[in-house]
């Protein structure tokens, strides 16, 4: 059940171009639409005159034309990454090469060449000049981002926190438009779950997701993601409160008005509630649980 969120789907912009959505921050959305992607990424560019990127994006020769355009005339002094998507972070070196900027990201991406994909996949070739943890600074003429680590959706995850805006650029942690596919093993939900509760203790006035609009009331939408994760929680247990079933049999009831075209994603995501609930002793697992056919039950 998606109705409860205030999914945020209303978005006027042309590919290609510049939208300012803040006195210090711009918009430029590249033309990869998907099921993962909405209707792309947004690439942001932070400041002015010399200015910062964040997400760059696919490697689209077209996308790195339309920044370029959009920042003509300025320089970009700072490359930031919020994760390594591919949708996200393979533009960065064809960018840094143009433009010299250096690259600020977690490291490397976590998971290993064999891991499932379900959205856009992993780019392994992406290796920041400067390692951000938790907490790190990154600061510019005129802004200065403070580094939040949000592992859940892949576990070098990085949101960004604007001090002068007290403006957050999420990434996939938080997506208006649209819950966030957490698939093991880089995915993890106690790590999503915990890092949504992490903003909890924020204040940020809006939320920049790289797919969709901002989120310009971020607590309650945060609350509401919670909720939505603890819904899917009493969605499982009821389920295996009838019985032993499979991650296919209950993703068929609890995906019922999702496409299924888009059920393996979300077979994803109830694994990785089901191994939540399995370290937390709530579910056991007969077989190995990253299997259709592993057949999961209510801890005895």
């Amino acid at each position: 059940m998606a109705g409860d969120i205030p999914f945020l789907k209303d978005m006027r912009f042309d590919y290609g171009a510049p939208d300012a959505l803040s006195p210090m921050v711009r918009r430029v959305i590249a033309r990869n639409p998907s099921a993962f992607t909405f209707h792309g990424t947004g690439t942001y560019i932070v400041g002015r005159g010399k200015v910062a990127v964040i997400d760059p994006g696919p490697a689209y020769p077209e996308h790195l034309e339309a920044l370029m355009r959009a920042t003509d005339g300025e320089e970009v002094t700072h490359i930031l990454v919020t994760h390594t998507h591919i949708d996200h972070s393979p533009l960065a070196a064809a960018l840094k090469a143009r433009t010299g900027a250096p690259t600020h990201g977690f490291g490397f991406h976590g998971g290993g060449r064999e891991d499932v994909q379900v959205e856009e996949g992993g780019d392994y070739d992406f290796a920041p000049d400067y390692r951000l943890a938790d907490g790190d600074a990154v600061e510019g003429d005129g802004w200065t981002f403070n580094a939040v680590h949000t592992p859940g959706h892949t576990s070098n995850h990085l949101c960004f926190g604007l001090a002068q805006e007290k403006a957050l650029f999420c990434g996939d942690h938080v997506m208006g438009w649209s819950t966030t596919v957490v698939s093991p093993p880089d995915g993890d939900m106690a790590a999503y779950m915990a890092s949504l509760h992490k903003l909890l203790s924020r204040d940020d006035a809006v939320f920049y997701p790289t797919h969709g609009p901002p989120v310009r009331d971020p607590r309650p939408f945060v609350e509401a993601y919670i909720a939505h994760r603890e819904m899917r929680d009493g969605q499982i247990l009821a389920h295996l409160a009838e019985g032993p079933k499979t991650i296919p049999e209950m993703v068929a009831t609890m995906y019922a008005d999702v496409p299924r075209n888009l059920h393996h994603a979300a077979g994803r995501s109830v694994l990785a509630h089901l191994i939540h609930m399995e370290g937390t002793g709530r579910v056991g697992c007969d077989g190995t649980p990253d299997d259709t056919l592993a057949v999961f039950s209510l801890a005895r």
